[in-house]
């Protein structure tokens, strides 16, 4: 039988969702936890990939078991109880037969935080971005520009294995916020919101870091506009073109927070 695990974890801890050799991962803990506790080997499905040092507030994973019925409330609570602390399950539920975490999901969103002033309360969750003068009004004329269907490539990391470059933005637009604990007052927290059908690796960290170039005035919007092309690109530009775009921008402040299973309707599609 399938189940759905929704989840939450800090990835400080983690060297990515994925599985790797000689690092700790998301996914390694999770299935070493079930293995226990189910007493049988699982291997467990989730949304995507997330950089190591990237964290999620809403991931969402899928993993067939022998056993039935699983008690879904007891399987949580002991879950969380031998999970390390940075790994939280927020629900488990049946799941259709041919429910697929990652293929199935529509939409996904992640938020990036930077903060202009220093404090000590948000290092590590947020990126600290002292530079004196930075125009997040043209960031935002810059962020539009990303909407609709096109060829990411200039903002995924060299060397990935996707078929194909392509993904259509929903929403993406840089807004004030702020944090639960913070060590001052006032607007001094940005918070970058992008949602797209897919991401490709990296791609939300190069378009953070070729933001913050334009917000600095150290890249045009008419440079900005030339990185990204349309859907018809040659697949054989992808490996050549990353270096048009800025520096990627920190891991840590980073996070994945909703991924959505439902159908997008014309009227669901802001912008």
């Amino acid at each position: 039988m399938r189940y759905r695990i929704d989840m939450a974890y800090d990835g400080a801890d983690f060297c990515g969702w994925q599985i790797q050799p000689s690092a700790p991962s998301v996914q390694e803990s999770l299935e070493k936890a079930l293995g226990t506790l189910l007493r049988e080997r699982i291997a467990v499905t989730g949304a995507g990939r997330t950089d190591t040092g990237v964290s999620a507030t809403h991931y969402v994973a899928h993993f067939d078991c022998s056993e039935e019925p699983v008690d879904c409330a007891q399987l949580k609570y002991k879950l969380n109880a031998i999970l390390p602390k940075s790994v939280c399950i927020i629900d488990i539920a049946p799941a259709a037969p041919d429910f697929h975490a990652r293929f199935d999901a529509r939409l996904r969103q992640y938020c990036y935080y930077l903060h202009r002033t220093k404090d000590p309360f948000l290092e590590g969750r947020s990126y600290y971005f002292a530079y004196p003068e930075v125009d997040f009004e043209k960031m935002n004329e810059a962020a539009s520009r990303l909407l609709g269907t096109h060829d990411f490539s200039c903002f995924e990391k060299s060397g990935g294995d996707n078929k194909t470059s392509v993904c259509t933005v929903y929403r993406a637009f840089w807004e004030p916020c702020d944090h639960v604990v913070s060590a001052g007052a006032g607007p001094h927290c940005w918070r970058f919101v992008i949602e797209a059908d897919r991401f490709l690796r990296n791609m939300v960290r190069a378009i953070v870091g070729t933001l913050l170039e334009v917000g600095r005035g150290r890249r045009y919007l008419h440079d900005f506009d030339s990185l990204i092309l349309p859907p018809d690109a040659s697949e054989g530009l992808r490996q050549s073109r990353r270096s048009l775009a800025g520096e990627s921008a920190p891991g840590h402040a980073l996070y994945l927070t909703d991924i959505r299973y439902s159908s997008i309707s014309s009227s669901e599609e802001p912008g």
